[in-house]
């Protein structure tokens, strides 16, 4: 049996190819959070656009720890909130005002992650925000917007304003909240989110030293920022480069997210 063969027949009669082969690479997101110690226990979402003229989306059900995911427990949802598939679980309410916000307004914001991490919790309350202190943070603040925070997303009122802080970035600092990436891929938003992730980490450190930061040349982050605007080559390297590695690393440590 050829591999694509064996793909088909895991594909339940009830939904696509495409949309079973983008349910695998969300859980197998959300296993990875929890692998790098990411997951906040049932807290935080991470989503992904259905293949399709609908804005229907993916999202975790609401109850179950990261580690537990799998392709087949994933909630499909459409803008509205509604339920579009059968589950025990509901979904996280502030998750939907986040994820919908996004997919409804960013075609090519295919996944969407949202994490509550310490050091990117920290860096998002503070002041200065992110710095393009070193080489990793210079991957990410030319492409980072912020956005105020506003208490737990409940209120669908919120949704413009969120909207129109991303624009169109592909990082956010929730302030007094958290991480957020966007990506065309569910590869693209998770490497986006480890880049972020490890330049607040790098920024705490950098801070708890105590000592004056040493200086980047101006020119050496406008250099960097050219090199590393071109979204067209992050994406090929996310999923061609990035992504297999990392499934064959989720295989081996935490599996069972494709059944």
């Amino acid at each position: 049996m050829s591999p694509a063969e064996a793909r088909l027949r895991e594909v339940p009669s009830n939904m696509t190819e495409a949309e079973w082969q983008q349910r695998v690479n969300l859980a197998a997101c959300y296993r990875l959070v929890a692998l790098y110690g990411w997951d906040d226990l049932v807290d935080t979402h991470i989503s992904a656009r259905v293949p399709g003229p609908d804005h229907h989306f993916l999202i975790n059900p609401y109850g179950l720890m990261f580690e537990e995911i799998t392709a087949s427990s994933l909630v499909k949802v459409d803008l509205h909130g509604n339920q579009l598939s059968e589950s025990e679980y509901s979904i996280n309410p502030a998750g939907f005002t986040i994820h919908s916000a996004i997919h409804e307004v960013r075609e090519d914001a295919i996944c969407v992650l949202h994490l509550h991490t310490l050091d990117g919790t920290a860096v998002s309350s503070s002041a200065e925000g992110l710095l393009p202190l070193n080489q990793t943070a210079q991957l990410v603040t030319h492409d980072l917007a912020y956005h105020d925070y506003e208490g737990i997303a409940l209120d669908h009122d919120e949704r413009p304003r969120l909207q129109k802080d991303l624009g169109n970035h592909n990082h956010m600092l929730l302030r007094n909240h958290g991480t957020l990436t966007v990506g065309r891929s569910v590869a693209s938003a998770f490497e986006r989110m480890y880049h972020l992730e490890r330049a607040c980490s790098m920024q705490v450190r950098t801070r708890a030293l105590g000592t004056p930061v040493y200086p980047v040349e101006e020119i050496a982050i406008e250099k960097n920022t050219e090199l590393l605007s071109n979204r067209d080559r992050a994406e090929l390297r996310a999923t061609t480069l990035v992504w297999p590695p990392l499934l064959r690393k989720l295989d081996r440590e935490l599996p069972g997210y494709r059944s």
